[in-house]
C-alpha cells in the first residue's frame, strides 16, 4: 500500500495503523494549515478519561499559511505541561520508563514550527519502536493524488473510524477502553507488542494483507 498522510503531534492509532501497514509513505507537507485538526492536538487517557493535549500555534484563518510556515506559540510553557500530563497519565503503565527517555528531547528542545515538531515526533516514535520505515515528504500539493491511497482525512478530528481491538489501559477499570487515542497510549501500555497490535487491526474497511 502506497499512502499519503499528514504528520501530526504524536499520531493517533488510526494514523499509525496506516503508517505501519504501508509499503511506501508520503508525508503531506505542501498544504495550507487548517485549525480544528490533529495537526497540533493529541488525545491521551488521563485519570478522568480522554484528555486533549495541544501545541499552541500562532495562526489566523484570515491569512492562509502553509503548514510548514505556522509557528508554535512558545510564549506558553506547553512542553512542560505536555510532559507533566504524560507523566500523570502513564507513569504507572508497564512501559513508561522504557520509552520516556527517548521522548524527553521533544520536551527539552525548542521547536519554532509545528511541522518540525510533528515530523520529529514521528521520527522518535519510529526509532523507539525499531520500525524500519523511511517516509518521504511531498514536494507539491495534489488535491487528488495519483497512485497513492489518500489517508489525509484522518487528520480531521470529526473523522469517524471503527473501534479498535481493546488492550489494557491504565484506567480501564475506571472508564473502560477508549479507542483511537495517541499511539503513545498503546506504546506505554503494550510496549514492543505495539507493532503486532497495529498489524492485526483493520480501518474503515481497509484490511492489512
Amino acid at each position: 500500500m502506497n499512502i499519503l498522510i499528514y504528520p501530526t503531534a504524536f499520531p493517533n492509532i488510526a494514523h499509525f495503523w496506516a503508517i505501519v501497514n504501508a509499503d511506501h509513505i508520503h508525508i503531506e507537507v505542501s498544504d495550507n494549515y487548517q485549525k480544528q485538526s490533529y495537526r497540533n492536538r493529541t488525545e491521551i487517557y488521563g485519570a478522568n478519561g480522554k484528555l486533549a493535549l495541544t501545541v499552541p500555534v500562532s495562526y489566523t484563518q484570515k491569512n492562509r499559511q502553509l503548514y510548514k510556515d505556522v509557528k508554535i506559540a512558545n510564549e506558553e510553557p506547553w512542553q512542560l505541561l505536555y510532559l507533566k500530563s504524560l507523566q500523570s497519565a502513564y507513569s504507572m503503565s508497564p512501559f513508561f520508563e522504557y520509552y520516556i527517555d527517548d521522548l524527553m528531547p521533544l520536551f527539552e528542545k525548542r521547536f519554532d514550527y509545528i511541522l518540525d515538531f510533528n515530523l520529529r515526533c514521528l521520527d522518535v516514535l519510529l526509532s523507539s519502536l525499531q520500525l524500519n520505515i523511511t517516509p518521504k515528504k511531498t514536494i507539491g500539493f495534489e488535491k487528488t493524488p495519483k497512485d497513492k491511497s489518500d489517508f489525509r482525512h484522518l487528520v480531521k478530528r470529526n473523522t469517524k473510524v471503527n473501534s479498535f481491538e481493546p488492550y489494557t489501559q491504565v484506567f480501564t477499570e475506571k472508564h473502560g477502553f477508549i479507542s483511537n487515542l495517541s499511539v503513545l497510549d498503546l506504546v506505554f501500555n503494550d510496549g514492543p507488542n505495539a507493532e503486532l497490535y497495529l498489524k492485526r487491526q483493520t480501518l474503515q474497511g481497509v484490511k492489512n494483507s
